[in-house]
């Protein structure tokens, strides 16, 4: 009677094990179970969860589920956004809080997921494959977790860079700025910076002025000699000098930062560096237009930011040089050049383009100026979107250099996505001197002259199109043409059409057709003949990028 009550196998739970080797795969043939180890390996990589819902804890497998289609439903809705308001996207990644969670969000979905991968390898059960197989399947689960998990956890790391040089670089809040006329001008100064910086004097002033909708660009230089510079009609400067910066010859526009900063402090309560919102004020009334914003940048971290960039590319047209110390200061006068930059298509490293931008040995402040404009031309054109996260660590990195910005992190979306719509589109300039001003129209400025020539300018269809107009306010548009320069007195006749900006021979050889080399240039110096150096060099404002 006892026999009868021994256990005995179930048919249907036999059959059962048999005919499911993904859940049951005790028994089932070698090819099968290779075949089922890739399968959850795939399964995992394209849709976590759903091995432990078909081979493992059907719960853990619906938890993650739930939390991959989540995820999918929240990147389509990022695609959405994109297409719809690629600022409003950008400010949500940008943002303080909305970036710390997405840190926080891909860090622990990189966990989960490399978790996801652990478990799978578990559902596998390694030690029933074929022996041949083993290191295949393992390899393969690895790969897929650092395409997966890895991948989440480097953005994370990305992310988090992109978070700290944000803060680093623009104010947590502010005001939001909005157009004025239809454009956004950004005040874009120089200088070497130093733990202390009472006193500085920015070495390069410009504006780059972007058009609100179509994204073009112009580039307006201000030479940092000019004089009797106009506060706009709000700056409390007006107090001081409300007949402009006219102290004197030596109240040039680069000084306004040290007298303000020293002196004026208190006309500007609760604004961080009084110094240079009160030279943005001063630009905005020499130019005539309401600039918005300024960025002081070090010039070591300019360096460093090309550099991550991975060099620019010009075209030069005569040789610049590398400067030696100075021996004779009150004349200027360097020692032996410690390099030369050569004319022709180059290559520009950090090192070599900060030196192309700033050199003025043997030419004068406008030639530098010229130079200026086009590397800021070549960084603005060169700089794409496949670069930028091949090396986005770098260049957040270099970013942090930048002293200071009053841009509102909030508004970094809009910026981004205006500088996206002017990639590509073609920069004009203008320069508040040579060669679109005669050379002593920094000391006695014209300030309705240039109104009207930055009004011509801004108010072009396509900040790089040619007028229809004569000549002369194409020689505006377009500078470094063969048109005459303006006086304070007004244009002056132009010759012929102006060339494009590009169109020019570097100029490699001397008039009798010997190739200029450094050595020549070098013996010159030797000799004390710098005017020959002048003469072969002259040239060396012409500048494009490529």
């Amino acid at each position: 009677m006892s026999s009868s009550y021994a256990p005995t196998h179930r048919p249907e739970q036999s059959g059962r094990a048999l005919g499911d080797p993904v859940r049951h795969p005790s028994g089932a043939p070698s090819p099968v179970l290779t075949k089922r180890a890739f399968v959850l390996i795939l399964m995992t990589l394209l849709v976590p969860g759903s091995a432990q819902t078909v081979a493992g804890n059907r719960r853990l497998g619906r938890a993650a589920l739930r939390v991959t289609f989540t995820v999918w439903a929240l990147a389509l809705l990022a695609v959405l956004l994109l297409l719809v308001s690629r600022s409003t996207l950008i400010n949500l990644l940008t943002g303080t809080v909305p970036s710390l969670l997405l840190v926080l969000g891909f860090a622990c979905l990189a966990i989960g997921w490399a978790a996801l991968f652990l478990n799978t390898l578990r559902l596998i059960r390694p030690g029933m494959l074929a022996p041949r197989i083993r290191p295949a399947v393992v390899l393969a689960l690895v790969l897929a977790m650092i395409l997966s998990s890895g991948s989440l956890g480097y953005a994370a790391y990305l992310l988090n860079v992109s978070r700290n040089a944000i803060g680093s670089i623009f104010s947590g809040s502010g005001p939001t700025l909005e157009p004025s006329e239809g454009r956004y001008n950004f005040l874009m100064m120089g200088g070497d910076a130093g733990a202390d910086r009472t006193g500085r004097r920015p070495d390069s002033l410009s504006v780059i002025s972007v058009d609100a909708k179509t994204g073009s660009t112009a580039i307006i230089s201000v030479p940092r000699n000019l004089q009797n510079a106009q506060f706009s009609a709000e700056s409390p400067m007006r107090q001081v000098y409300p007949d402009g910066y006219n102290c004197g010859d030596e109240c040039l526009i680069n000084a306004i930062n040290t007298e303000v900063t020293n002196q004026h402090q208190d006309l500007y309560p609760g604004v961080a560096d009084p110094g240079a919102q009160a030279t943005l004020e001063a630009v905005s009334g020499t130019l005539g237009i309401k600039v918005q914003a300024y960025v002081l940048v070090d010039m070591d971290g300019f360096s460093k930011l090309i550099d991550a960039m991975g060099g620019i590319r010009i075209k030069a047209g005569g040789w610049v040089p590398i400067s030696g110390p100075m021996v004779d200061e009150a004349n200027g006068i360097h020692g032996m050049p410690d390099g030369w930059i050569p004319a022709g298509d180059q290559t520009l490293d950090g090192f070599h383009a900060l030196w192309y931008g700033r050199s003025r040995e043997f030419v004068d402040d406008y030639a530098r100026i010229q130079r200026q404009q086009c590397v800021q031309q070549a960084m603005l054109k060169q700089l794409d979107p496949a670069k930028l996260l091949a090396k986005f660590e770098d260049i957040a990195k270099a970013g942090t250099k930048v002293v200071e910005s009053n841009i509102s992190s909030g508004q970094l979306g809009s910026f981004v996505d205006l500088a996206m719509k002017a990639k590509g589109q073609d920069v004009s300039r203008l320069t508040i001197g040579p060669p679109d001003f005669d050379a002593a129209f920094s000391t006695s400025p014209d300030f309705d002259v240039i109104h009207a020539r930055v009004a011509k300018l801004l108010a072009s269809p396509s900040a790089g199109a040619a007028a229809d107009d004569h000549a002369v306010d194409d020689a505006v548009l377009q500078p470094g043409t063969a048109a005459g320069p303006v006086s304070a007195a007004g244009p002056l006749p132009a010759t012929d059409p102006p060339p494009a900006p590009s169109d020019f021979t570097p100029v490699t050889t001397t008039p009798d057709g010997e190739p200029i080399t450094e050595e020549m240039l070098n013996q010159f110096k030797r000799n004390g003949d710098e005017q020959s150096i002048r003469d072969l060099v002259a040239t060396n404002g012409q500048c494009a990028p490529l």
